[in-house]
């Protein structure tokens, strides 16, 4: 079995913030990722909120430099997923399809997913129709009318840069005004073609020959209900943690996310926690970054302790 000093569960911006951190302070470090690097933040098109970037960075650049970087201090990285582990002991034990890794501590940074509408057939048109990621299969319906699910910071975002490229983009949110910030509001009334449909959810996904062409929504105050003819919906009502492969081996909240100390710290010695995987106010690039950072120096710690 291999043997590190550090080992690093998910490769957003958190993961590959503490794998950095640790391979500079002269640590082994082995660093997990099923996906790709970058996590959420490879699929944002733009970050116009992350110091040194005055005119804005893609999310995919970003994802990508930092990863150069952590592969310049020596990261062995592995695009593989964790399905097990065993923090029992002093030392910690992860399992993937290709056998086990063991480490004298653990940081996990496996971030969130996107929730789901939870309706009919919205599985099986995930990939014919129904996306929550709006600038990796925006692309795919230019010019045509769509329709985005939500009314936070990523649906107003996703509305955005859907207006740029797409006919008309139908903006649907359950409340009558949106939860986004007050930049971000004015971002989607700045954009001509963003219908917003207040006080509205979706009912209905409709199909032919096994792709959307259309959407049923329902006003949720009159019941009155109205269809909406279109070829994607872009789903994007938040996030929910990705932490089942943890469930009884660290303390959880309600909402399944991980319970930290200050300093990334689980109930359990030697694991940690950063990112948007943990409980904490704020979810940004620049929050797990930091998130990332103190964990990977508390980690180093309880190694050299």
């Amino acid at each position: 079995m291999e043997t590190f000093d550090i080992a690093v569960i998910g490769a957003g911006p958190a993961g590959m913030t503490a794998a950095l951190y640790s391979a500079r302070a002269g640590l082994s470090v082995v660093m997990f990722e099923e996906m790709m690097p970058g996590g959420q933040l490879a699929q944002t098109d733009k970050i116009e909120n992350y110091p040194g970037f005055p005119g804005g960075i893609g999310g995919f650049e970003l994802s990508m430099a930092m990863k150069e970087q952590d592969d310049g201090f020596g990261v062995v990285y592995r695009n593989e997923a964790v399905s097990a582990v065993d923090f029992t002991g002093d030392v910690k034990t992860l399992t993937t399809a290709n056998g086990q890794v063991s480490a004298k501590a653990v940081i996990i940074a496996t971030g969130a997913r996107s929730r789901k509408l939870g309706i009919a057939g919205e599985a099986e048109l995930a990939g014919h129709g129904v996306s929550y990621c709006a600038t990796c299969d925006g692309n795919f319906f230019r010019g045509q009318d769509v329709v985005v699910v939500g009314g936070g910071n990523t649906a107003a975002a996703d509305a955005v840069y859907l207006s740029r490229i797409c006919n008309t983009v139908h903006l649907v949110h359950r409340r009558g005004e949106m939860r986004a910030t007050a930049a971000d509001r004015h971002r989607v009334a700045q954009a001509d073609n963003v219908v917003f449909h207040g006080n509205k959810v979706v009912d209905e996904l409709q199909q032919q020959d096994g792709a959307v062409v259309g959407v049923v929504i329902r006003d949720v105050n009159t019941g009155e209900t109205q269809t909406i003819p279109t070829r994607a919906v872009f789903v994007a009502i938040g996030k929910l943690p990705n932490t089942e492969a943890f469930v009884g081996q660290v303390p959880l909240t309600e909402a399944g996310y991980i319970r930290t100390e200050e300093n990334g710290a689980t109930e359990v010695a030697g694991v940690y926690a950063a990112g948007d995987v943990r409980e904490k106010l704020l979810r940004q690039v620049a929050t797990a970054i930091s998130d990332g950072a103190i964990a990977a120096e508390a980690a180093a710690e309880s190694c050299s302790a």
